[in-house]
């Protein structure tokens, strides 16, 4: 068998990073894929915490930062082959989109299409399902274009959701959902790729 490289992957979080970690974590023996950098658009998230003590320098770049190519540059600098995005709330800029085509991947805590769009994260999704009395629930996970939350479904796993949820409670089933499914749909994608 030939030589496969490793597969270098760039995280890019805008808050805690539960699932940023949960990511590195589950690849942690994995000879293939790397982790050389996590991206934040805050320089107060805590993933810069989690980022320390998994060992993967963060960097903190604003809005203009990515939208004047300087995410861009770190990233080519590092020689990144794939973005995953968990729990990054900035829109993805076309300087980003055309270096890496179909190499952006996202999460969104519900079933796209439904519950997709700007402003549509974290508690807005959850508290949406629960006012329109949804019955389930769930993760999407897609890659990235130019819209928020309409590139093409990679992945979705379901939740119920029971008349006498709170949005807070549709959070844990939709997290646990999260961290189950995600690094496994990014092996298969990404590792997918390499032996291709």
């Amino acid at each position: 068998m030939k030589n496969v490289k490793a597969c270098k992957i760039a995280l890019l979080a805008s808050g805690s990073g539960s699932n940023a970690e949960n990511i590195v974590r589950y690849f942690e023996h994995h000879p293939k894929v790397e982790f050389p950098l996590i991206l934040a658009n805050k320089t107060e998230a805590f993933i810069h915490e989690r980022a320390k003590k998994l060992n993967i320098p963060s960097y903190t770049i604003s809005k203009s930062g990515f939208e004047n190519g300087e995410a861009l540059q770190l990233l080519q600098q590092h020689s990144v082959d794939w973005i995953i995005l968990a729990g990054f709330l900035l829109k993805i800029p076309d300087n980003l989109l055309q270096a890496f085509p179909n190499k952006i991947i996202n999460i969104h805590p519900a079933l796209l299409p439904k519950f997709g769009g700007k402003g549509m994260y974290g508690s807005h999704v959850h508290e949406a399902v629960v006012a329109h009395r949804e019955t389930e629930s769930g993760i999407t996970i897609h890659y990235v274009n130019e819209n928020y939350d309409e590139g093409l479904i990679i992945f979705q796993a379901k939740c119920p959701v029971l008349p006498a949820d709170s949005p807070e409670d549709v959070a844990a089933k939709v997290h646990e959902l999260e961290y189950r499914h995600f690094p496994a749909v990014i092996e298969r994608v990404v590792c997918g790729a390499l032996t291709r």
